[in-house]
């Protein structure tokens, strides 16, 4: 049994490892997925009609917050389910390969940068409305009249919250529980990036799918601060000790749970203020600042915060490869 599971995990890191770095080359390619729906997409349909025909105003809060966990629950086992079953299958044929294009679909560190990249070439080409309309896809707040600094603090805290969200948990939650896990956590997140907010149309109806989304990004948020402040040794305009004593201060200021670690660990490793007054669809106001640097952020800013996401995930990618060599050497011992 020990000699068993040491090979599943080798052969998971190995796969992990290879996909991560056929993301890093390929990103998601458009072209396939002109052809046929990205999984995720392909789920967020389903939650967004689902969503529709289960969450009326008519209803009360304790009706809301039943379908809301009910139709949580029901994704999780369906994806669960699919993920065992696929998981099954291509180990019965060897087809390898498809899990690895499985896996590389659902990590985003080349379309997260490429995202937060076109926001910098946004604000550099064609000023602050260009800014504001591309910074709007990866963020969930209103961006009308976000100014220069507002636009790059928001790409550059979806760049540290996703590392979290869409680059390490992925990468644990394969890596310990198979495809199971990986539809699992990329299910979870969507979910709570749809309705998991605060506000009167989901507080009640996405309350078990954000709560649910906190414990599946518990030890991701944390691992990936780690990351950031462990990427700031390796450029000199970083500092890793400043990033620790953020997050220490401010990470638990953070309305979630989770984002505020990696954000804190960003804004400490380049010194800048993240968050401050914003407005999120549905008329939530939050207001809280992590970090007490510099908040009048520039593009360039936005470039120095690149970098470090890039050695981050190197970072990751290392040890994923690194857990490889010693499960293997472990099994041929």
């Amino acid at each position: 049994m020990k000699l068993w599971a040491t090979d599943v995990f080798s052969d998971r890191a190995l796969l992990l490892a290879l996909a991560l770095l056929l993301d890093v080359f390929l990103g998601d390619p458009r072209v396939i997925f002109r052809i046929i729906p990205h999984p995720i997409s392909l789920l967020g349909n389903v939650i967004s009609f689902c969503e529709r025909n289960l969450n009326h105003k008519r209803l009360g809060e304790v009706a809301r917050l039943a379908r809301g966990a009910s139709l949580t629950v029901g994704i999780a086992i369906i994806v669960i389910i699919t993920g065992w079953l696929l998981q099954i299958f291509m180990a019965q044929y060897g087809l390898w390969a498809l899990e690895l294009i499985l896996i590389a679909f659902l990590v985003a560190q080349r379309s997260l940068y490429d995202h937060v990249r076109a926001v910098v070439i946004a604000l550099e080409r064609d000023g602050i409305e260009a800014g504001r309309r591309t910074v709007s896809h990866i963020v969930g707040r209103n961006t009308e009249n976000l100014d220069g600094g507002g636009v790059s603090r928001a790409a550059i805290e979806s760049l540290a919250e996703n590392l979290a969200d869409g680059v390490v948990a992925p990468a644990l939650w394969y890596l310990i529980f198979g495809l199971p896990g990986l539809f699992f956590c990329k299910a979870i997140n969507t979910m709570d990036s749809m309705i998991g907010y605060r506000n009167e149309r989901y507080n009640m109806f996405g309350r078990v799918a954000a709560r649910l989304d906190d414990a599946v990004m518990w030890i991701p948020a944390r691992f990936a601060a780690g990351l950031i402040i462990l990427a700031a040794c390796l450029f000199s305009r970083s500092n890793p000790l400043r990033a620790i004593r953020f997050v220490l201060n401010d990470a638990s200021k953070h309305p979630s749970v989770n984002a505020g670690w990696p954000e804190a660990a960003m804004a400490g490793a380049l010194n800048y203020a993240l968050g401050g007054p914003r407005q999120y669809k549905g008329g939530l106001k939050e207001g809280v600042w992590i970090g007490n640097g510099r908040f009048e952020l520039l593009p360039v800013d936005i470039r120095h915060s690149l970098n470090l996401f890039v050695a981050a995930c190197c970072l990751n990618n290392l040890l994923i490869l690194t857990l490889w060599l010693a499960l293997s050497w472990g099994r041929s011992a």
